[in-house]
This record gives C-alpha cells, structure tokens and sequence, in this order.
C-alpha cells in the first residue's frame, strides 16, 4: 500500500477546516439578521457586556469595521518590489487584536487556547480593553466614537492626541459611532427573542 504524503494530510485538513468555516453574515447593516444567522453571537456579546459594561451593539460595531466578521480577517501585506514582505501590522481575527495586546489579555485572563479566530474570545477581549479604557481614561463604555479611537491608537496614543492628525480615522470612529446607533435601535426590536432562545430558556424568566 503506498504511504500517503504528509502534505497530502495537510492539505486535506486545511480543506476539511475551510468548508467548516463559517461565511460572514450576508446582511451585516442589519444586527438582527447578523444574530439570526448566528444566534450564538448574541449570547456571547451579551455575557462580554455583563462582564465588561460595553454594550451589545458597540461591541458588534466594532466587529463589524474592523473584520467584516470575518475570522481570519488580516491586515494587508507589504510589498518589496514583487516579493510579500510581512504584513503592515500583526492584527488578525474578528476584533483585529495585536500581538502584543493580546498576549497581555491572555496572560490576565488566564486561558492559553483563546483564539482571535473565536468570537467569543473576540467579543470577550473587545469588552476587557474597553473596559480598561475606562478605567483609565475615562471614556464612557457607552461612547463608541471615543472608544473606537482608543482602541485603534491605543490608549497611550490616544492620550497623545495621535488620532487628531488622522482624519482617515476619525471617519472611520465615526462611522463606527452611528453603525452602533444603528444597531443599538435594531436591537431593541429583536433583543427578547435571542434572550429566550435556548431550550432552558422560558420567557419572561430569561432576561
């Protein structure tokens, strides 16, 4: 019997994982629809703003300008001449977390497999830096703007004043600010069905 190729493994698995992946939601302005494609998404936003205190549609708006909700979301790569050169930044997954950040939050928060490419973890470390945000700057968990602006620059960057010479980016938390309004007022139309929709759950007892 011939042997089969370890990269002929490798390949089949990589295969097997892609046709498992999830496709990012087709509707993406629409927060409902985002949830009913994947209603485990409410869940775990919901449990990061109990834990964190930034809400449900900032923690979803974030996702969606920085990923797209897509999981394996990665910066563009640099060029030298014809040759890929690294990429412009080490950011990946759905919350675009860095290296450095996010070897800090997994060191704080304990867990050695927590994934970029997970949402839960995404949603999870979204809500932990934003809540570090607060405590010290200062800026309201409920203030997408600010907040996005933080979490781009940094907070260190953000105390600088990097982010007033990036009109680019200030465009961009702007937008972030009224997708999250946006979301905050399709929310309220939907919210109680994800609330009650697990088999354990039993309205008006889920809240």
């Amino acid at each position: 019997m011939t042997a089969v190729k370890p990269v002929c493994i490798a390949l089949a698995v990589a295969a097997l994982v892609a046709g498992c992946a999830s496709a990012p939601p087709a509707r993406q302005a629409d927060l409902c629809a985002v949830f009913e494609q994947e209603p485990d998404w409410y869940d775990y936003a919901r449990s990061s703003a109990r834990k964190w205190g930034t809400p449900v549609h900032i923690q979803m708006a974030f996702v969606r300008h920085e990923s797209s909700y897509r999981s394996h979301a990665r910066p563009p790569r640099k060029w030298l001449w014809f040759i890929p050169w690294g990429r412009v930044s080490s950011a990946k997954g759905y919350a675009q977390a860095q290296d450095p950040v996010w070897g800090e939050y997994q060191a704080e928060r304990g867990r050695l497999f927590r994934s970029r490419s997970d949402m839960e973890d995404a949603l999870d470390f979204i809500g932990w830096y934003n809540h570090k945000t607060w405590r010290q700057l200062g800026i309201p968990r409920n203030d997408a703007y600010r907040l996005y602006l933080a979490y781009h620059e940094g907070r260190g960057g953000y105390s600088r004043g990097s982010w007033k010479k990036k009109p680019g980016l200030q465009r961009t938390a702007a937008r972030v600010r009224d997708t999250a309004r946006s979301y905050r007022s399709q929310l309220a139309r939907c919210e109680q069905r994800f609330r009650c929709d697990s088999w354990y759950q039993i309205w008006p007892f889920c809240s």
